[in-house]
């Protein structure tokens, strides 16, 4: 399945929203990986022509968690998809709650695409929120509560039977200079790919 195909599909073509035009066999997915923004140049994304821009942190971060990854093919043939919470470029230093709310439905429909995941990683705050604001749409509540990511990452938390896990942000220039950061995410990720075995 294409995930853009299938969700404009599902919902319409929308001018300023990017997604992911790769193909996936959504019964594989066993893990998705929510980052924060897209990029401002799609061909930079995740899928997209280069993917320079956000694989050249993220590859680093498996291969420190041990796993066996070169490309972004390579991550999705473990069973994990990568996606983006925000479907639009930032036009500031922060995210604009209009972005967030345009975003919304179209991550709550990606997430749909794949029934078999037992594992969500939030990486950064704007995951966690656009997902607890998914979750509460049936559970009433946040799935992840408020607190510092250091904090929250070594508890359990459950979206029913899938496990959801806070993490730090993967792409940016910074994000590899952050060095206690980057063993974090390493390690969320690390037992992310124990769980999904």
């Amino acid at each position: 399945m294409n995930i853009r195909q299938q969700l404009q599909q599902t919902l319409g073509a929308h001018p300023h929203i990017q997604l992911n035009d790769v193909e996936v066999d959504p019964t594989a997915i066993r893990a998705i990986m929510i980052n924060e923004v897209v990029p401002e140049d799609p061909a930079q994304d995740f899928y997209g022509s280069s993917g320079e821009q956000y694989l050249s942190t993220t590859i680093p971060l498996f291969q420190k968690a041990g796993l066996p990854v070169e490309t972004v093919a390579d991550i999705l043939h473990m069973g994990v998809y990568i996606t983006n919470a925000v479907k639009m470029p930032k036009t500031a230093y922060a995210i604009e709650k209009s972005s967030l709310e345009e975003s919304l439905p179209w991550l709550e429909a990606e997430l749909a695409l794949f029934p078999n995941v037992r594992v969500v990683m939030l990486m950064g705050d704007v995951a966690k929120k656009m997902f607890n604001q998914i979750a509460r749409k049936t559970t009433k509540r946040n799935v992840i509560p408020s607190g510092a990511t250091y904090k929250l990452r070594a508890t359990p938390f459950y979206y029913g039977e899938v496990r959801v896990m806070p993490s730090y942000i993967m792409t940016g220039g910074n994000i590899l200079i952050e060095k206690a950061k980057v063993t974090m995410a390493a390690q969320d990720i690390a037992t992310m790919a124990e769980l999904i075995k």
